[in-house]
């Protein structure tokens, strides 16, 4: 297996018409950025209990093995055909896919999925695997999306960033500011309320207080949190909208018009819980647009 890349670009291949786009997309980002792209295929051995009726161990080993070259050879000529020069290396890795991908994060820049999956990615981006990369994984990820199946990402729009404070909405600010930069673009930051939730906890008289007065508090703390932002990215149109109800629903409207959506892997009030349960999931299965998932830096050699 070829070493890491530090600060790569790093695209999950499946062999799916997703993952090829998902690698034509982590292309024009690396592009973008100026980095190299590393095009990762994890194959596993199947667990059969006669493994004799397909073949020797190490038959198989090497089918796998054949087929992983064969679709990273046809990610990397899509990305090629595309983005013409590029600096792009090619990884074929048998193990867990949820392992490899976190381990890759360790050294990349950005990990890059398709929305649906084939061969060694089958069923990462359904239940519980896709929350266990996004909370393992050591660097942002982007789960790529069209308005259907079928469609490819869009290219144009804002940047769309979920916000509300906690220091996992400053790390998407961070990220979602960058990439509106890189992209030449705006960005708009939301922040959702309820007058029954305040940080995350039931109030405890949710209807005694002043919807207007909510609804100016939160917009307050929203315009101070990204006014720092604001003088770091001067060149950057930064747009508040702060709206009551849900968070996801909020999102996947503005997401309508937007070329990316960010979010934090967790967060309070309006936002808590984003990567948890069924908010992060439907985020990942209906967004009309790409889904960055971004951490806060993390310190020391945790897994």
């Amino acid at each position: 297996m070829p070493g890491f890349l530090e600060g790569a670009i790093v695209a999950g291949v499946d062999g799916s018409s997703s993952a090829v786009a998902a690698a034509v997309w982590a292309g024009a980002e690396a592009r973008r950025r100026d980095r190299p792209l590393r095009l990762v295929q994890v194959y596993a051995l199947p667990q059969v209990k006669a493994p004799v009726a397909f073949g020797t161990q190490e038959q198989v080993r090497a089918g796998l093995a054949e087929r992983a070259e064969a679709w990273l050879a046809e990610a990397r000529n899509a990305v090629l055909a595309e983005h013409p020069g590029l600096d792009i290396t090619t990884a074929a890795r048998e193990w867990s896919p949820v392992t490899a991908l976190t381990q890759e994060s360790r050294h990349a820049e950005l990990i890059v999925l398709g929305s649906r999956g084939l061969g060694g990615f089958t069923g990462l981006l359904v239940g519980s695997t896709a929350v266990s990369v996004a909370a393992h994984a050591h660097c942002p990820i982007v789960v790529v999306r069209g308005r259907t199946p079928h469609d490819p990402p869009p290219v144009t729009g804002p940047v769309v960033v979920g916000a509300d404070g906690s220091p996992d909405s400053d790390a998407a600010l961070a990220f979602a500011c960058e990439e509106a930069r890189l992209r030449g673009t705006g960005l708009v930051a939301v922040h959702t309320w309820s007058d029954v939730l305040a940080d995350g906890m039931l109030r405890p008289h949710p209807m005694q207080e002043d919807p207007a007065e909510i609804e100016k508090e939160e917009r307050d703390k929203l315009a101070q949190q990204v006014s720092g932002w604001q003088v770091k990215y001067p060149d950057v149109a930064i747009d508040i909208e702060v709206t009551r109800g849900r968070p996801v629903r909020t999102l996947l409207e503005r997401g309508e018009h937007a070329q990316l959506i960010v979010v934090g892997c967790r967060g309070r009030g309006g936002f808590t819980g984003m990567l948890l349960g069924s908010t992060s999931q439907a985020l990942i299965a209906h967004s009309p647009c790409p889904v960055a998932v971004v951490r806060p830096q993390r310190t020391g050699s945790g897994a």
